[in-house]
């Protein structure tokens, strides 16, 4: 059976995980599903995976999400400022409110769940509710480079600290197809588990590697990584599944 197949047979979750911005290599692979009518009946995601589903989720179609990566500037989200993180956050939450088409995660056509880190309990909280333009900046709020997102009584950083797959919003007995992005951070161990491909019944995970590399001095990398996901996306669609978990 082909990858293709095992999620057209179903409805399927689709999970996505951190990766620094590795945002643009998220909606490549999305748009290859979706232009294949492989649509995920619900999304999940850490971070960049959070920031690729939520506006999905929302109702923001591809090509409107494409045109509003394809168009980010560094000036569209650089506001330094003192707190803990260097950036206020304020612009990056414009940029994610112009682009979400409802206001709150429980109202998304799709359902959506995000992982954030909480600091007041030290553990990742699985956000369903409240305001989703908070709940995706987050989940994105980068350590050292963002400061924390107040959200639901409670202040949050990088839903990848410790749920880099973005997969503790999923339930037991969900289909799953898990987009996982290769970590090339300093600061993660060698044989960190956060890096380590996920395994789990019942799910099938692709790993895309040889991404172009793309960082706030590096947004020109951005339709590069793109078209590069959504290609190689198509064709690990084309694959066949030999195994329980595919990547």
């Amino acid at each position: 059976m082909k990858l293709y197949d095992w999620l057209e047979e179903q409805p399927f979750t689709l999970s996505m995980s951190s990766g620094f911005f590795s945002f643009f290599a998220h909606a490549g692979m999305l748009a290859a599903l979706v232009d294949q009518g492989l649509k995920p009946a619900k999304l999940t995601g850490s971070s960049a995976g959070a920031l690729v589903g939520g506006c999905y989720a929302s109702g923001c179609s591809i090509d409107e999400l494409k045109t509003q990566l394809f168009a980010l500037q560094r000036d569209d989200f650089w506001d330094p400022g003192l707190g803990l993180g260097l950036l206020k956050g304020g612009l990056f939450r414009g940029q994610i409110r112009n682009i979400c088409k409802v206001p709150n995660v429980e109202e998304c056509p799709i359902p959506f769940r995000v992982s954030a880190f909480n600091l007041e309990t030290w553990d990742t909280d699985v956000i369903d509710q409240g305001c989703l333009t908070h709940a995706i900046a987050a989940s994105c709020a980068f350590p050292f480079l963002f400061q924390p997102v107040a959200l639901n009584g409670a202040r949050y950083l990088d839903g990848g600290i410790k749920d880099r797959p973005g997969l503790q919003g999923t339930q037991p007995g969900e289909r799953i197809l898990y987009h996982h992005i290769g970590s090339k951070s300093p600061w993660r161990r060698k044989n960190s588990p956060a890096l380590q491909i996920p395994q789990a019944e019942n799910m099938q995970a692709i790993t895309i590697d040889g991404l172009p590399r793309v960082g706030p001095n590096k947004l020109h990398h951005g339709v590069a990584a793109f078209d590069y996901a959504y290609d190689q996306a198509g064709e690990l669609l084309q694959k066949m599944i030999t195994t329980n978990n595919y990547g």
